[in-house]
């Protein structure tokens, strides 16, 4: 009786390990989805699912929590996704691991409809991701703190 209850005392050891294991696999990694918070108001924007396809990461936002009297749809943008509904919208893409961060890629912001060269970065044991936004340099440009979503 004692040999068993050593052997299940192992089995709940390793089960635990590995459970750990991919919970810390899954933190390493920017893939997952994401909540970003508006930076005038401070609360919840969007919830932005981030996927990677070939070696490069895109984000697409899932749902938007609007303030009263804001529009769906991206509609300060420019040509095909003039007016398109936010949901579904990519609004990351291109983003390539380059040492600890993902950089080369872009980043859509909706409420202006500009385009921006974007570079991201996991802190906090993956469970916040830096997003930069910027023109030429990163230097000229604005950050946002995502949180993941479990």
């Amino acid at each position: 009786m004692r040999i068993l209850n050593r052997s299940a005392s192992f089995a709940l050891v390793m089960a635990a390990t590995l459970t750990a294991a991919v919970a810390w696999a899954d933190n390493a990694s920017p893939v997952g989805l994401w909540r970003n918070i508006d930076d005038a108001r401070g609360k919840p924007r969007a919830l932005i699912r981030i996927t990677e396809t070939n070696g490069a990461l895109q984000g697409k936002v899932e749902k938007v929590f609007l303030a009263p009297g804001e529009s769906p749809t991206c509609a300060k943008c420019e040509g095909a996704l003039r007016n398109a509904p936010v949901v579904g919208l990519v609004i990351l893409s291109g983003l390539k691991k380059d040492g600890g961060d993902y950089t080369g890629g872009q980043i859509l912001d909706p409420d202006c409809g500009k385009i921006y060269s974007s570079k991201i970065s996991l802190t906090d044991g993956g469970r916040k991701l830096d997003v930069r936004g910027f023109v030429g340099v990163s230097l000229l440009g604005r950050s946002q703190t995502w949180v993941r979503q479990e």
